[in-house]
């Protein structure tokens, strides 16, 4: 088999097209992991000497060697899922039904800190989509950062196929000011001045090699840093302490997420005193990361008692695969479906005691129904083949997206052999995620068969008129009564529904809430991909009246009168700003 110059092979450029991350997921090979940059990235440049001997020595397989490619859709879409998350998570009622059924210690209040480096994991791939889990002390973020310098293309042009979370030069910077906020937050008079990064034998950690990178990083920017077992840590006098280093900040990595072990008990005394700031908290796990909780975000009728708008109602419904708690009642027809489900412990992490139905045994069968157990749809990952040799090198992927405070930050792959992410896996490990077109008529690349030019114009859609990636996806809302149409700031809708505003000039009025998913071309509307429509009602001191929206008589459904004005008010504006 022949290879082109993007290392694709030439075999492709005889047969139908077939979808272009798809293809490139598939066919492309001209990206690979750089050690010699990779060394450069953590011994020089990041100035942690020894630290690629010791990955090589702790974790060979942290680092796949070839990158993954996602749409734009998929990647909007994956933040579109995020959002509408922490929305829910956001409502009174929600936080109330999810702490009644918590270990007591997530009801304690810890203020306002937001918690950092929360994971959004997805399976995403030509024919599905779906969260799986989400996590709130994910790791891997700043190897990620340093992975992102290492990875080298035949083309410098590949580059502009990065997303733009992943372009930020300054992610490192961000990641200290997340810290500095959540210190903030606490409401603290003072400058943050020492972070405790915490783990249970943090030395024998598989991820301690990132523990030192965070420990050299908040070094950098002035801040003394000490990586700490639990146990070495004691509360004096309203005090954490390390030895005679006053903790101010604790990056929490445990996976104690009730901080329950005995071990942990200087730890729990400082947060429930409020004498430090522990980031992220046990009330975030409770909230966010009990897999429990995606039981109520894949279930219709527990989301409409909730409150939740229908808008969002329908992103959680299309992109959270079904899930139910294992029982004894459903035992028998889980067991008869099990191909079709995953199993995964209450509080797991990690893919640990995580089965697929199709491996269970009778023996692992019974352990499940004697523990604390969720069933989830099962929905395939993505795959990336790694090398054409005979037979194919094929590893699966998942995506992750850390994020705060309702912000994805970055976006990375792992892939693996096996049931779950295992970092055991040969060419496995952390990816770089690029970011590439949705449709192959948008590829002019020199895989495809009507088209000469080479790796260049990957992106090339109406590349002479804009400097933008071509194609592009956004969220835009409406209010619509009557004759009126007002664009809603997603902004403020989300202030609105978390009960943080109030609209004066909406006191006591009814809406269609509109929400149309657009797709972009050159950062103008060209066509609505998706509508959602939900009743939105106003009360009299101008804030969201969840219950009068479910009592609200007929559909929420714009009339074609209406809707003809709300396309005229979208793509007109397009047109009329053309001729300017």
């Amino acid at each position: 088999m022949t290879h082109n110059k993007l290392g694709l092979s030439s075999a492709t450029t005889q047969t139908s097209r077939p979808d272009s991350i798809e293809l490139l997921n598939s066919e492309c090979f001209c990206l690979s992991l750089d050690t010699k940059a990779l060394k450069q990235a953590l011994e020089s440049e990041i100035g942690q000497p020894g630290l690629f001997d010791l990955i090589q020595q702790r974790c060979p397989y942290l680092f796949a060697t070839r990158p993954v490619f996602v749409s734009q859709a998929n990647m909007a879409r994956m933040e579109q899922v995020v959002h509408a998350i922490e929305s829910v998570v956001a409502l009174p009622a929600y936080r109330k039904k999810v702490l009644a059924d918590s270990p007591h210690i997530a009801s304690h209040n810890p203020g306002p800190a937001k918690g950092v480096f929360f994971g959004y994991d997805f399976h995403v791939n030509e024919d599905g989509f779906g969260l799986i889990e989400i996590n709130t002390n994910a790791g891997g973020a700043m190897l990620n950062a340093v992975l992102a310098r290492a990875h080298q293309a035949c083309y410098p042009a590949i580059e502009n196929m990065l997303s733009a979370q992943n372009r930020s030069r300054d992610l490192e910077d961000d990641i200290v000011a997340m810290f500095h906020q959540e210190w903030s937050l606490s409401g603290q008079d003072r400058a943050l001045h020492s972070i405790a990064i915490v783990d249970e034998n943090p030395t024998q950690q598989y991820l301690y090699p990132e523990f030192l990178l965070f420990q050299q990083l908040f070094q950098r920017h002035g801040l003394e840093v000490v990586i700490a077992d639990p146990s070495e840590l004691t509360l004096h006098e309203g005090v954490l302490k390390h030895g005679k280093m006053n903790i101010d900040l604790v990056y929490n990595r445990l996976t104690d997420f009730s901080l329950s072990e005995p071990a942990n008990v200087s730890l729990r005394e400082a947060y429930l005193q409020d004498a430090i700031v522990l980031t992220p908290n046990p009330q975030a796990h409770a909230l966010f990361a009990d897999k429990r909780n995606l039981v109520t975000l894949s279930n219709p009728i527990r989301l409409k008692e909730l409150g939740v708008p229908k808008a969002t109602q329908d992103i959680l419904l299309e992109a959270i695969p079904h899930t139910e708690i294992v029982r004894l009642e459903n035992a028998e027809r889980l067991w008869h479906k099990r191909r079709g489900f995953f199993f995964k412990p209450f509080a797991g992490f990690g893919g640990r005691a995580a089965y697929r139905g199709d491996k269970l045994t009778k023996r692992v069968w019974k352990e499940i129904l004697a523990g604390e157990y969720i069933a989830q749809a099962l929905v395939t990952p993505g795959s990336r083949v790694i090398s054409d040799h005979e037979p194919a090198h094929v590893l699966k992927f998942d995506l992750r997206n850390y994020t705060y405070d309702d912000k994805v930050q970055w976006v990375a792959a792992r892939l693996y052999q096996g049931q779950t992410t295992n970092f055991r896996t040969l060419d496995g490990g952390f990816a770089p995620v690029y970011e590439g077109p949705v449709d192959p008529s948008e590829i002019t690349c020199s895989t495809m068969p009507e088209s000469d030019s080479e790796f260049p114009a990957i992106v090339s859609h109406n590349a002479t008129t804009c400097s933008e990636a071509a194609v592009q996806h956004e969220t835009r809302l409406f209010l619509i009564a009557e004759d009126t149409i007002k664009p809603l700031e997603h902004d403020y809708y989300l202030a609105l529904v978390r009960g943080k505003s109030a609209a004066q000039e909406f006191v006591g009025r009814s809406f269609i809430l509109v929400d149309w998913y657009l797709r972009l071309e050159c950062g103008q509307p060209e066509a609505v991909v998706n509508e959602t429509c939900s009743w939105i009602v106003f009360d009299a001191e101008g804030r969201l009246d969840v219950n009068a929206a479910h009592e609200v008589d007929g559909e929420a459904t714009p009339t074609e009168a209406q809707r003809a004005k709300l396309k005229e008010f979208v793509f007109d504006a397009v047109a009329v700003s053309d001729t300017k």
